[in-house]
């Protein structure tokens, strides 16, 4: 079948539906079906879902995940208990729609989800068709033209194959789009992670510029604006790809101490809440975490890098001190091992696990030149996923848990 002549359902047409429905009948044939009453620009509703997906390549469901009307942001939220989104329309429509479809058609949910919510509640509502997680990243009020330009495009298998049915959507976008979009594949819950932390990451970005502006208000001579625009373009660390590389926290002389130093100001300021000690307590609870990898494996552990940063003698601030912490606390046995601090384990140590703290190429974009021995039998924990494989030594990737 040629990709013009796919066959398109949207199930769900809606404030988020009907305008990407629209979008897709500018290119192929477009059948709808919606609870209520709809009048689409250019395709037909139908009366049932089992009409609307008769014969179609690809059903799409646009249904809703609403929290409780108090969750929307217009009123004050903190207080409340935490919620997930109420999955109970999408549950029921992809269970109607299961009795109506087949194996030669493509299910792709575009609503959005928590992480780990499709492969555990939902994906095991279609079994008898194929299914794709296809979240979008969209504004309500710019629907349409964001839907042709959008930054990237996330397909979520459940492998992550980049190939079948990903391949299948990937043709069928490329003909819609006015820019020349990304298309990201990874599994469900990858994609699934991606619209989440994409959204948060705004609302924290937001938050941290706003906190700028309270900082102005409440200490004078501040133009918010000189100190925004001069991060902005800090494209070096601040805007650019730097530090999104998921591996240890934050350390060094500056700036753990410059996150404790900005909780005392938003107490003496009086600005009436504090990131910074949520962005502490945070990095804590992260070393703790990976301290608690370390120690699972019951052996002796060795941290591969004690300084702040590789190449450098200097352990002000350093993560790796902080997770050493969390294992001397344990009564667990710890050593170093870092030619700059003049650290290193006994030579008769045996197989222990070892975390590789350093990475070159991820601090200064520079291949590591050092070499490692590392005794058959051990344990190599990195943070970082880029160990290559070492002969009698098993790699754990942190942070990698697709193929476990």
């Amino acid at each position: 079948m040629k990709i013009k002549d796919t066959k398109i359902a949207m199930i769900g047409c809606g404030k988020l539906g009907q305008d990407c429905a629209e979008v897709m009948a500018q290119q192929y044939m477009v059948e709808g079906y919606d609870v209520e009453p709809r009048k689409p620009e250019n395709f037909k509703m139908k009366g049932s879902i089992q009409e609307a997906v008769k014969d179609k390549n690809i059903v799409f469901i646009a249904a809703p995940t609403p929290h409780d009307p108090r969750y929307d942001g217009s009123t004050p939220t903190a207080h409340l208990e935490p919620k997930d989104f109420d999955y109970t329309i999408v549950k029921n429509i992809l269970q109607e729609v299961n009795q109506y479809v087949n194996k030669k058609q493509l299910v792709v949910l575009i609503s959005t989800v928590l992480p780990g919510t499709t492969r555990r509640e939902l994906e095991p509502l279609i079994t008898n068709a194929r299914f794709v997680y296809n979240p979008y990243l969209i504004a309500m009020g710019s629907v349409k033209w964001d839907m042709v330009n959008p930054e990237m495009i996330m397909i979520g298998t459940e492998d992550g194959s980049k190939t079948g049915d990903a391949k299948e959507l990937i043709d069928f976008y490329k003909p819609m789009m006015q820019n020349n979009p990304r298309y990201v594949v990874g599994t469900w819950d990858e994609c699934e992670s991606i619209k989440i932390f994409y959204n948060t990451f705004i609302s924290a970005k937001i938050g941290l510029v706003n906190m700028i502006q309270d900082v102005a208000e409440k200490q004078g001579n501040i133009n918010v604006d000189v100190v925004t625009s001069a991060l902005a373009f800090s494209d070096m660390r601040i805007m650019g790809p730097k530090y999104m590389t998921a591996g240890m926290g934050d350390g060094g002389a500056c700036h753990p101490r410059d996150n404790i130093a900005l909780r005392w100001m938003a107490d003496h300021l009086g600005l009436g809440y504090d990131l910074f000690d949520a962005i502490m307590g945070a990095r804590e609870v992260q070393a703790e975490n990976l301290a608690k990898k370390l120690m699972s494996y019951n052996l002796p552990i060795v941290i591969v890098g004690k300084a702040y940063k590789p190449h450098v003698p200097y352990t002000n601030g350093s993560y790796s001190l902080l997770i050493g912490h969390y294992i001397e606390k344990a009564g667990r046995t710890l050593y170093y091992k870092d030619e700059h601090t003049g650290d290193q384990p006994p030579k008769d140590l045996g197989k222990a696990v070892y975390l590789l703290a350093h990475n070159p190429k991820v601090t200064y974009g520079t291949d590591d030149t050092s070499k490692y021995d590392f005794p058959k039998g051990s344990t190599i924990v990195d943070p970082w996923r880029q160990c290559p494989q070492i002969e009698g030594c098993s790699i754990i990737e942190y942070g990698n848990t697709r193929n476990i």
